[in-house]
């Protein structure tokens, strides 16, 4: 780097400064000027040394070095090079100072950065969380176009990890990522509102502020999390209460109605109540009230209260505000004490707040009257502290505390400050205007501050002076007098000027005094400022209509001047007032007009607050701080006449949580067969679902408070209606391992029930919850009762696949007996499902039905009516023959619904059958290949008798792969290596999207995501129904609607990672047709454009 490149860079100058101290001085000038630039250059070769040297601890003590440069302020760019080439370091220490260094310069040095990419991208797999943090931070500061496919797939994979801490990083990469490209919205939506899910209170603040900056408006997403934010409020760090806090308080001016209504009563005046929301809300039930809070805005109200004692001033000011806006007008007054308090803080903190109490002050004076002492102006304050204690003191001014007030500014005005002084004899005439009773007692001291000796108290007191007058000019002449008196020794321009005005207005009181201010002040009309001369030319004027004679050649010669000044302005109102006050032929008409202009009576000016107009702007904001409108301020809405439904936010996930999606429609089994649970526990049953169906279960409210990761996400998928109605048992989820002892309680009383399961038994969920059948036919809130991170991979199952499932297991039920004493619940779904009965009306309680009536059902449509495959018999396949495996054959399908133990794992069904003339033991799952494959196994079967079939459910995850699972198959004495091979199109799962997302998605997929092949389709295949059912036959996707005839359209998500694959099929002239696919997998798309082209071009 050469020496002059390096002192004009950024902060070189002074690191070469620095470093030319610590140098030896040499002798020459030109000698010290080579050492100081030699000298810095050296330090830097010192350090880009020890970043290139073998030893990790001199890498690490120069890192530290950097850091600290870059902390002082210094310009360290030019060390990036040799950095960046420890960013594979495996010393996680020395790995985490680069990436803070690459975060600073990532920007600045885009192209080195870019260099490194790969490296991060290998980083957001490291086993530290926050190295994968760290990576994601990077790769975000990053901000070039080129990358945003890699920031977006690396956040997405980022907000479902398992730490909360890159979760929360992935948050903040959502807003930097916006920044950068606008478009990518849509997609930054569906992982904020997946991230909005998310129970830590690490990532609530940062996913809130990720909302604010995207999709303020998009309130829908709020909804289900609302109740759960108002509760982890306390938890989360102090600026993501800050964001919180703000987000909610718009929220609840659109769902809640006002409670100023005026003749509004209470309940929860006393503190009890206050605190105890349910003897609150049964008193409002008893006695009918003109207002009735929403118990949503109470929790609101009651869980920000405590953050008035947070020690973050930002955090009691987000509460003053949300109160100050939202509570009751009795409640607001509990704000009071914690703003005080903080008013003890430094400077900054006491600005913003004060203009705040200035605002609050105007419309409430009884909100801070007992603490008026604390806005006494104290002489260490700055000006503008003082001039906003000022204000506030001067809205807070009332009969009883006036004199008190008064004694106070009187100590004001002999201030130093001479901005103050004329703010306080302001401050006195709005004090005079409001309480007429001290209106002579201010005048007279405003009076005798005109004899003060600084020009402007003098000034200023003129201008008020001028202000009262105008409210009661008839017993004032006196002052009019007094005024003319002093004229000469002002010299304000604003002052004479209000002298002049006073004159003019109330000339016909002081008819001698006036016509010779007029002529002193023609002397010196030339050598006056403009804003003079304007009221000299008015004075002129006014005294020509009502003095015509004393002053009517005085008049003419003050025109004559005007006419020719320098300002146009003046010029032109010099000419406005010849044509109006001196008659002549062309102006006759104006001229009748002229004593009614000029000296029409005028309405006292009203003396207001500067914060008057401030509460049109939210309180604590940027813009009420500038009272303007700042970029990116949320307007606060008004609050709605109807209160929005309420039962929108007692459902956690609207959208049906995937598993349940085939069980839709069905409905409860009598109580008769569901001999599952022991007899109490089905009279419990019965009552609970008798009642409301509102309580938690036992088992749901036990581990409410448990917040286990992904593990229990997926469990609390399958949460029967009981648990998952409530927002407490819905939003937490019990852990593995109580889970599992759960199912061993229940394994061991299922032997001595009846020998076959029902409906209730075979769906009944992991956590022992109840019949799950039951639950899901009675409202889809049971299906949404928890969060997945797999909701987007999928929507729904094949309906055709179901009832072939259920056909299969149930010409099957021998087995069934033999093999209760191993039964799992989670390979219920392995025996007979029930079928489908009548609705029974009954069932629905009236809390459920209103609970059903918030649903949005236009969401849950758009997953429920996934178009289903309309084929014939699944296709089966065989696993292994029975002559290979010694009597024991085994066939296998896919059944084409989501997997219930995992959400990446391809479900798969296995019949196997005992053809021998021996019973089979311990049919079971042994080694697999390659050794990282995962397989949920089928439980072991005790006993398989001869001519004997079984169905059992497997899951595997084939990683979006076709390459064969290969395992063994054992018996108690054989062992039998069997392998199952996917097609392509059973890797998929149905997707429904509108046309209008289909164009949209695959806009986003183009280029080398794109695969397409022009085919010749069969003469069968050209009809709309015949391209469907081939097209499902081979690939398991959902159908997308068309308003073209000639387009047919196609969309699926890979089941493992989630990814879209839309395939789309135009039909053109002489029954040749363009087949595309779009995926991000191109191994996918090539081998299922093989199949689909042979599907469709054959007869």
């Amino acid at each position: 780097m050469s020496t002059s490149a390096l002192y004009n860079d950024q902060g070189g100058a002074e690191a070469a400064v620095e470093a030319g101290q610590e140098s030896t001085p040499t002798s020459s000038g030109t000698g010290a000027a080579f050492g100081l630039f030699s000298t810095d250059f050296k330090k830097n070769e010192d350090l880009k040394e020890m970043l290139e040297s073998n030893k990790e601890s001199l890498k690490l003590e120069a890192m530290k070095r950097i850091v600290g440069l870059i902390a002082k302020g210094k310009n360290s760019s030019e060390l990036f090079p040799a950095v960046v080439k420890n960013v594979a370091s495996k010393n996680i220490e020395l790995k985490k100072l680069v990436y803070v260094y690459l975060v600073r310069y990532a920007e600045e040095q885009q192209d080195l950065a870019l260099l490194s990419i790969s490296t991060f991208q290998r980083a957001l797999k490291d086993p530290n969380q926050f190295i994968r943090a760290s990576a994601l931070r990077v790769l975000s500061s990053i901000r070039v176009p080129i990358i945003v496919p890699i920031m977006m797939l690396a956040i997405k994979e980022a907000a479902a990890d398992l730490s909360p801490y890159v979760r929360k990083t992935s948050a903040h990469a959502i807003q930097k990522l916006y920044s950068l490209d606008p478009d990518q919205k849509e997609q930054l939506i569906e992982v904020i509102e997946k991230l909005l899910k998310d129970k830590s209170t690490l990532v609530a603040g940062s996913v809130v502020m990720a909302f604010e900056e995207v999709c303020p408006d998009r309130i829908d997403l709020i909804h289900k999390n609302y109740r759960k934010l108002c509760n982890l409020l306390v938890d989360v760090e102090e600026w993501g209460q800050v964001v919180i806090i703000s987000m909610l308080t718009r929220y609840a001016r659109t769902q809640f109605t006002s409670p100023w209504t005026e003749g509004a009563t209470f309940d929860e005046n006393n503190e009890k109540t206050f605190y105890d929301s349910d003897s609150e809300e049964k008193k409002e039930q008893t006695e009918a009230k003109p207002y009735i809070m929403d118990p949503d805005h109470r929790l609101l109200l009651r869980n920000t209260k405590p953050l008035l004692q947070s020690r973050n001033t930002a955090v009691v000011m987000s509460v003053a505000q949300l109160y100050w806006h939202l509570a009751p007008k009795h409640e607001v007054n509990i704000v009071t004490k914690s703003l005080v308090r903080l008013l003890r803080s430094h400077r900054e903190v006491q600005f913003i707040v004060l203009q705040n109490i200035a605002t609050m002050s105007i419309q409430r004076k009884g909100m801070f009257e007992p603490f008026m002492k604390s806005f006494y102006v104290r002489s260490t304050d700055a000006t503008h502290i003082k001039t906003l204690k000022l204000e506030i003191l001067t809205n807070l001014a009332n009969e009883a505390n006036i004199s008190t007030i008064l004694r106070e500014f009187q100590t004001y005005v002999k201030s130093q400050d001479k901005a103050f002084a004329a703010a306080t004899i302001q401050a006195i005439g709005r004090c005079a205007t409001n309480i007429s009773e001290v209106t002579d007692t201010c005048l007279n001291g405003l009076v005798l501050l005109l004899s003060n000796r600084d020009e402007t108290v003098v000034a200023e007191s003129v201008v008020v002076i001028k202000k009262l007058l105008q409210t009661q000019p008839t017993q004032h002449s006196e002052i009019i007098k007094h005024m003319a008196k002093l004229f000469d020794n002002i010299t304000v321009p604003m002052a004479r000027a209000s002298i002049l005005w006073l004159m003019g207005e109330y000339c016909e009181r002081v008819p001698k005094i006036a016509p010779d201010v007029l002529r002193k002040m023609a002397k010196t009309f030339t050598a006056e400022e403009d804003i003079v001369k304007l009221q000299i030319v008015n004075l002129a004027a006014k005294l020509y209509l009502t003095n015509s004679k004393q002053t009517k050649l005085l008049t003419q010669y003050i025109l004559n001047l005007g006419k020719y000044d320098q300002n146009y302005d003046i010029r032109d109102r010099t000419r406005f007032i010849r044509q109006l006050i001196v008659p002549n032929e062309k102006s006759g008409a104006l001229n009748k007009y002229a004593r009614r202009i000029l000296l029409a009576p005028k309405p006292a000016p009203v003396l207001e607050s500067a914060f008057k107009d401030r509460d049109r702007f939210q309180l604590g904001t940027l813009s009420h701080s500038i009272n303007s409108k700042a970029t990116g301020y949320q307007e606060l809405s008004d609050w709605p006449a109807v209160a929005p439904d309420q039962s929108v936010r007692n459902v956690e996930v609207i959208e049906p949580v995937k598993e349940w999606a085939p069980l839709v429609g069905k409905t409860k089994k009598s109580k008769s067969d569901d001999k599952f649970y022991s007899d109490d526990e089905e009279e419990k049953e019965e009552e609970g679902s008798a009642s409301s169906g509102n309580e938690d279960s036992s088992s749901s409210s036990e581990e409410s408070d448990s917040e286990s990761e992904e593990e229990s996400s997926e469990e609390s998928e399958k949460t029967s209606t009981d648990s998952g109605k409530s927002s407490s048992g819905s939003e937490n989820s019990s852990s593995e391992s109580e889970s599992e002892q759960k199912k061993k309680k229940k394994t061991k009383k299922a032997p001595q029930k009846k020998s076959k399961p029902t409906a209730a038994d075979s769906d009944s969920d992991e956590n022992g919850n109840g019949p799950v059948a039951q639950a899901s036919s009675s409202s889809p809130e049971s299906s949404s009762g928890s969060e997945t991170d797999s909701e987007d991979d999928s929507d729904s199952d094949s309906l055709a696949a179901q009832k072939k499932k259920k056909s299969d297991a149930k010409s099957k039920p021998k087995v069934e007996v033999k093999s209760k004493k191993e039964v799992s619940l989670l390979d219920l779904d392995d025996f007979s499902p029930a079928p489908t009965n009548a609705p029974k009306s009954s069932f629905l309680s009236s809390s459920l039905l209103s609970d059903l009536e918030g649903l949005s059902l236009s969401n849950i449509s758009s997953t429920m009516q996934v178009t289903t495959p309309s084929f014939g018999p699944v296709k089966t396949y065989e696993l292994l023959h029975h002559m290979t495996g010694k009597g024991l054959s085994a066939k296998y399908h896919f059944p084409r619904q989501p997997c219930l133990y995992e959400p990446s794992m391809v479900a798969v069904q296995v019949i196997l059958t005992n053809s021998s003339d021996h019973s089979l033991e311990e049919i079971h799952i042994g080694e697999r290949s390659p050794a990282g494959l995962n397989i949920h196994c089928f439980n072991t079967i005790e006993r398989l008798e001869p001519e004997a079939s079984v169905t059992v459910s497997m899951g595997i995850d084939f990683s979006d792969s076709t390459q064969a699972a290969n395992f063994q198959l054992c018996t108690k004495e054989n062992q039998f290596s069997v392998s199952i091979q996917p097609a392509v199109g059973e890797l998929l799962m149905p997707s429904t999207m509108t046309e209008q997302d289909f164009t949209k998605e695959q806009g986003k997929l183009l280029g080398m995501n794109e695969t397409s092949a022009t085919i010749t389709m069969a003469t069968a295949n050209t009809s709309s129904q015949a391209i469907s059912k081939q097209v499902l036959s081979v690939a398991n996707v959902g159908v997308v609607s068309s308003s073209q005839n000639n387009f047919h359209r196609f969309a699926g998500r890979t089941v493992s990672s989630g990814a879209l694959v839309l395939v789309s099929l135009e039909l053109k002239e002489s029954s040749s047709a363009l087949l595309t696919i779009n995926t991000e997998k191109s191994v996918m798309a090539s081998m299922l454009l093989r199949d689909l082209k042979q599907a469709l071009t054959q007869a």
